[in-house]
């Protein structure tokens, strides 16, 4: 158990940044759920829609330091992939 002052505030602020840091977490993991889903039974319109905003929770999600900024890029090339897969055929 944390004696110091300091070390108390550093618990506190522990669980407040990972409590946000998986919110973060679960909000990507559900932008890119809906992508998937809209790849699989959407048109097109609503995949490209469902891509630009995956894309851009995966970026804030790695600007905030929550994933790697490699990871993000390799996330948003593999739904890409999967988008243009389904615009081509």
């Amino acid at each position: 158990m944390a004696h110091s002052n300091s070390a108390k505030k550093r618990i506190r602020q522990n669980i407040k940044r990972r409590a946000l840091n998986r919110w973060r977490l679960r909000t990507m993991r559900m932008a890119i759920k809906n992508f998937a889903n809209k790849i699989a039974s959407g048109t097109n319109e609503e995949a490209i829609a469902a891509f630009r905003e995956a894309a851009k929770v995966v970026d804030r999600t790695a600007q905030k330091g929550v994933i790697h900024r490699n990871q993000a890029a390799r996330r948003k090339s593999r739904m890409n992939a999967r988008l243009k897969a389904k615009v081509a055929g």
